[in-house]
């Protein structure tokens, strides 16, 4: 596997997404700049890490999605290639139609930052196993999910709720809802094969013993064998 990870003027998440790609998984990785044109030949993985890209003004994600270099994402999308934003990486994929629904203010109005539990709900290249429980940190002031009762149909139908808030021993409940989001929903799936990522907790930050934790090296390990057996197929 090869990766990418872009960078907008604001993202300040992206040493954390290299090192956990590049020195902690070992994945050959390229940092990309919001100006270029197209991706690295040879990408398997597009990273959008957090941050606030463009100082989140209109909105999160607003103002990132007409850079450059958001075509190619969408074209690498489109054609089964993984894509994964992480936080305002998630914002920014709702925001230019490659993940469903949108990311809206806090329901408490205000930033949240800590650890949070969250559950798996749904299997996939980022997703190994259902109900396990993970402690993952956020940070954020716009990580409240929400969508219309259609969409989250469709995304209960197709299995694509892939993470949901929930206390130390799985259960999904209003108390451990970060932010307020509709079904606690910390993240989804999307993409032709289940190949779009979003997520609102930063797992690049709980990827190594050092920082308390490894729950979050799982989703990168789970993709680069998501990766593996495809290309073996």
């Amino acid at each position: 596997m090869r990766a990418a990870v872009v960078v907008f003027p604001g993202i300040n998440a992206d040493a954390e997404m290299v090192r956990t790609l590049r020195d902690v998984c070992g994945v050959p990785t390229t940092v990309v700049r919001h100006t270029e044109t197209a991706l690295p030949t040879g990408t398997d993985l597009v990273a959008i890490p957090g941050g606030f890209s463009y100082g989140d003004y209109l909105r999160a994600g607003a103002i990132a999605k007409v850079a450059p270099i958001i075509q190619p994402i969408v074209e690498h999308a489109k054609r089964g290639g993984y894509v994964l934003g992480v936080c305002n990486g998630f914002q920014i994929l709702t925001e230019i139609g490659l993940l469903p629904g949108a990311l809206t203010r806090n329901q408490a109005m205000r930033f949240a930052c800590g650890d949070v539990y969250v559950k798996v709900s749904a299997v996939g290249p980022f997703t190994p196993k259902v109900d396990a429980v993970w402690r993952l940190p956020i940070a954020n002031g716009e990580g409240r999910y929400q969508a219309t009762d259609r969409v989250l149909a469709e995304l209960e139908q197709s299995g694509s709720i892939a993470l949901q808030y929930c206390d130390k021993s799985g259960a999904v409940t209003d108390a451990a809802n970060a932010g307020g989001a509709v079904r606690n929903i910390a993240a989804v799936y999307g993409g032709p094969r289940k190949n779009v990522f979003g997520v609102m907790p930063h797992p690049e930050r709980m990827s190594e013993a050092i920082l308390g934790g490894v729950d979050g090296r799982t989703i990168f390990d789970t993709v680069i064998a998501s990766h593996a057996a495809s290309v073996a197929a």
